[in-house]
């Protein structure tokens, strides 16, 4: 009952975030997609850069996977990174990292929540490099460089502090109740590839997803060059990190709703044109998210035995 409930509030969520996008796009002008022969070079190039990306993050969760002395292979963890973006992208709740867990456990011989916890370490080094990222945008926007709404750092600093709060609330009930020295043991298992990238390791994944996340940008800049959008490189980043913060909001599979109010709101807020905008958003979503859902769920289907082989590994996996 409780997870239909949920399912059905992200449900909600993205509905309204859809209805207002809808809502606006409506009342601009017409877009114009990529026609021209440097446009479409500009998408193949974007398409190659988010291919850079894809490759650099799938090294990096092998090492963490290394690291964490599970032996799988390289091919796996390659394949099984375009499976689990495939997930997040079909599925509710971010379930392709789930998927990730429950098809490698399996062939390394791991237990699941080992697996998972290299999957967790791997989602810190994102959140660290992307505020790294949002700091640095935000210094070059304090300098007067393309400088947005001062509203939208007004409202990234305040959904900050709100999840601190509620994360500094949370962290008090489960001490006084208890519950907190039970998740300790049960995530014991998780935190352990964490805990590892306190070292030079850590660092040099640092260093690694700092590049994943500059190979993204230059997607995002090489689709506004395809429909002529005027912003550089911090422009880029400036929307990447906006988009992404956007995401976090609990949303239907795709990030439906969500992630396409965050772009526009990013690239309005920079004073661009409301039909480019419109155009920027729809070569976004074709780029970051068609191309490896299609290849992903080919790897499920060829080389994992299908959603049939996903539901066994659920079963057969020590936890």
């Amino acid at each position: 009952m409780k997870t239909r409930i949920v399912a059905g509030a992200h449900i909600a969520v993205s509905l309204v975030g859809l209805a207002a996008v809808i809502w606006w796009a409506t009342r601009q002008d017409p877009p114009e997609l990529p026609r021209t022969r440097n446009d479409v070079l500009a998408l193949v190039g974007g398409l190659g850069l988010y291919a850079l990306a894809m490759l650099a993050r799938a090294e990096r969760w092998h090492r963490i996977v290394e690291r964490a002395e599970i032996p799988a292979e390289r091919g796996d963890t390659y394949r099984l990174t375009a499976v689990g973006y495939m997930g997040n992208n079909v599925l509710p709740a971010r379930s392709g990292d789930l998927m990730r867990a429950f098809l490698l456990a399996p062939i390394a011989g791991a237990r699941r929540r080992e697996v998972l916890g290299t999957i967790v370490a791997e989602r810190l080094l994102d959140a660290l490099a992307l505020g790294l990222v949002f700091a640095a945008v935000a210094l070059v926007f304090a300098r007067g460089t393309a400088l947005p709404d001062t509203t939208v750092l007004l409202f990234v600093a305040a959904a900050g502090i709100a999840v601190c709060v509620i994360g500094a609330v949370t962290l008090l009930w489960a001490r006084r109740t208890g519950a907190l020295g039970r998740a300790r043991e049960l995530l014991r298992p998780l935190a352990a590839p964490s805990r590892d990238l306190a070292s030079g390791h850590g660092g040099g994944l640092l260093v690694l997803s700092l590049a994943v996340w500059l190979l993204e940008a230059s997607v995002y800049l090489a689709v506004a060059r395809a429909v002529n959008l005027d912003f550089g490189l911090a422009g880029a980043l400036y929307v990447m990190a906006i988009s992404n913060i956007f995401v976090l909001i609990p949303a239907a599979p795709g990030y439906v709703g969500t992630y396409d109010a965050g772009v526009l709101f990013a690239v309005h807020s920079l004073d661009e044109a409301g039909s480019a905008a419109v155009a920027y958003l729809v070569m976004l979503r074709f780029l970051l998210f068609v191309p490896v859902t299609l290849v992903g769920l080919a790897f499920l289907m060829t080389r994992y035995g299908g959603w049939s082989r996903l539901r066994a590994a659920r079963v057969e996996t020590p936890a």
